[in-house]
């Protein structure tokens, strides 16, 4: 089969739009525990027995705010070419998507200004450690490991892992089995990885720097399938008609969490506060409904948070 590169034009559009939009030039904010600001108490170690478990609710927007690495903004990491969680959109130049719209939604609850600051997965955890933003809203899976390293909301959305290859493939997929000696690409950094191979041993991982750049391998036959969340690959799907998501059990569980500097307790507790209200009031639905339910083609609730950590 030739596979036709059909994103060739438009991720070209998009990478110039990003140079030109300003994300890049957007100013570091100053690490945090700069000389005139008071640091904010550590938080208490817990034992992660369940990952998912999160803080509890607080309408303090006062304390929140006062943990904003930089007085007025909330600068937020996020995906530019995840298409429909968060991408730059080629005719306009905005950044938009699923995950994008959590972020604006936070930042308007704690009335300040909205910073999107578009970053690689590997990038994350170093970046909320070390005070360059103050949160991530990049489809980031909630686990033990990461809580050691930061703090993570409620989780507003669960993902599952699964397999995308090419759409002549995807009557002959039976599960990770149809991978052994397949080379099989995910980001850098990401659980997908790891997950694949120990499912499936015999997987030859490839990595690269995001689902974008696994796509172009793809489409120049440097591997054969791609493996991510259930919500990435129905977006590279829905770019790419030579792949296809087969039918199939998924692999893992991916719950997604927004991530937060660890010690920032009190900001992670006002935004559960505000996904609570998203959850009752609808917001959550319609959301889902613009930005997956297209790809995704199933109807969706929001998960149940879990509170007392």
């Amino acid at each position: 089969m030739t596979r036709v590169r059909v994103l060739a034009v438009a991720l070209t559009a998009t990478a110039a739009l990003l140079a030109g939009c300003g994300y890049d030039a957007t100013p570091l904010p100053k690490p945090k525990g700069d000389a005139g600001s008071s640091p904010a108490p550590a938080a208490t170690p817990v034992e992660c027995t369940n990952p998912t478990q999160s803080y509890d609710p607080s309408n303090d927007k006062a304390a929140a705010v006062k943990q904003l690495t930089n007085k007025g903004r909330l600068v937020v990491g996020v995906s530019g070419d995840t298409y429909k969680m968060g991408f730059t959109d080629p005719t306009d130049g905005q950044l938009k998507g699923f995950d994008i719209a959590f972020a604006q939604a936070i930042a308007k609850a704690l009335d300040v200004t909205l910073d999107l600051r578009v970053i690689s997965a590997a990038q994350r955890i170093d970046m909320l450690k070390n005070g360059e933003i103050d949160m991530v809203a990049r489809n980031m899976t909630v686990n033990c490991d990461r809580w050691a390293q930061v703090g993570f909301s409620a989780v507003y959305y669960n993902a599952t892992q699964k397999v995308l290859v090419g759409s002549d493939e995807a009557e002959k997929y039976t599960g990770p089995a149809s991978l052994a000696g397949k080379r099989v690409c995910a980001p850098t950094a990401t659980t997908s990885v790891a997950n694949i191979k120990k499912i499936e041993p015999d997987v030859i991982p490839v990595e690269a720097a995001n689902h974008t750049g696994c796509l172009i391998k793809f489409q120049n036959s440097e591997v054969d399938a791609i493996t991510g969340d259930d919500t990435v690959l129905a977006g590279l799907a829905a770019q790419d008609p030579y792949t296809a998501v087969p039918q199939q059990e998924k692999l893992t569980d991916e719950p997604y969490g927004l991530a937060f500097n660890k010690d920032d307790v009190a900001l992670v507790r006002f935004v559960n506060s505000v996904l609570d209200q998203m959850r009752a009031d609808g917001r959550w639905t319609g959301i889902y409904d613009e930005w997956l339910k297209p790809t995704l083609k199933v109807a969706a609730t929001p998960p149940a948070p879990v509170y007392g950590r």
